[in-house]
């Protein structure tokens, strides 16, 4: 058995605007630490998986970007879709590659933007997870052991019967609950966060696009042919133009009755919006998280990042403020995840030099 990593690394971050934007989006930056979160993404998985099997499928505007924060990953391996088509594309372009290179390859497909830590108790987990998905030619996802009734997390319902190590049998798939519904969730004891990271054979995933997503396999199989020939570009192109956009969860995942669990022991944070990177963050003792030339007053429980500015924030509590070189953003905490609809209103008003 032969492990390949697939990154996926082609989304805008549309909820951390003013910082993530098209060109430089939320995985090209450094939100924790001196590695961008691509980096550490590739960080994570270097010890135990060659730079020659790890593939990142980006996007057109992002794929130089990659290249230059990725030296060690072979520039053949960064792959750039003409089109986003949200992930069950992105996941079966891998796929496909994948599969061309090495026919028993097991992939572990991994965003591009999450935190993890406990590296070591996570690079187990994935072992397993590996292990158990070459010998059932199941699908098996990471579930992250919920520790508050979160709102903007997915979550997992396994079976109580274990199938291996630490492997559970899914029985449901929930979309991002409301807080009622997230606190059951916390007190049933078997829904888990879904981490958006799964690992499968190349035909495990691709027999599951074909019984669930059969126009997109078809677009597979004809990619697949143009492979190392002088017109793959163009014919990715033209199938990519003709894809429907639909997530693996939806198209495959909530269908599927081959996907399994595996319990993620690590801590675990996909970064999702600048509130979540609040809670991440070091504080003072007026719960303030401060990044940058920054003076408050009277200021209490609020995110501040301003690198390249004096920034003054009096009397004011529970706010996110990022300031950068042309942008302003001030948003109550509660609020953050509404961030990406600065995206839409800047987009309709063709405001190209702040997307």
């Amino acid at each position: 058995m032969n492990i390949y990593a697939v990154i996926m690394a082609g989304g805008v971050g549309s909820r951390f605007w003013p910082r993530s934007k098209g060109k430089k989006p939320k995985q090209l930056l450094r939100i924790f630490g001196d590695n961008t979160m691509i980096q550490a993404t590739f960080e994570r998985v270097k010890n135990y998986i060659p730079n020659e099997n790890i593939f990142v499928i980006t996007n057109e505007i992002q794929k130089e970007r990659i290249i230059q924060q990725l030296p060690d990953i072979p520039v053949d391996n960064i792959v750039a879709e003409p089109f986003g088509k949200n992930t069950a594309a992105c996941i079966g372009l891998a796929a496909i590659l994948v599969q061309q290179k090495d026919p028993n390859a097991v992939i572990v497909n991994l965003p591009a933007d999450h935190l993890i830590k406990n590296i070591e108790v996570f690079e187990n987990t994935i072992k397993i997870a590996s292990d158990f998905a070459f010998k059932s030619k199941g699908i098996v996802t990471i579930g992250i052991n919920p520790s508050r009734p979160e709102t903007g997390y997915g979550y997992i319902q396994i079976n109580d019967e274990k199938n291996d190590e630490n492997v559970f049998k899914v029985k449901t798939f929930a979309e991002k609950p409301n807080y009622e519904t997230a606190v059951s969730f916390l007190e049933s004891g078997d829904f888990f966060w879904n981490s958006g990271m799964f690992i499968c054979s190349a035909d495990a995933i691709l027999s599951e696009i074909q019984k669930y997503l059969p126009d997109l396999h078809s677009g597979l199989e004809e990619i697949k042919t143009s492979i190392g020939k002088d017109n793959y570009n163009e014919v990715l192109r033209h199938v990519y133009g003709q894809l429907k956009s639909i997530s693996i969860d939806y198209g495959v995942m909530e269908k599927s009755d081959m996907v399994y669990l595996v319990k993620g022991n690590f801590d675990w944070s996909d970064v999702g919006s600048w509130e979540e990177v609040y809670k991440l963050s070091e504080k003072d003792n007026s719960g303030n998280a401060l990044v940058g030339d920054v003076y408050i007053d009277k200021t209490c429980d609020s995110y501040i990042f301003s690198p390249n500015k004096f920034t003054a924030v009096i009397g004011v509590n529970d706010l996110i403020i990022v300031n950068t070189k042309n942008a302003l953003l001030v948003c109550n905490r509660n609020n953050s995840q509404d961030v990406k609809q600065i995206i839409e209103y800047l987009k309709l008003k063709e405001r190209e030099e702040l997307l």
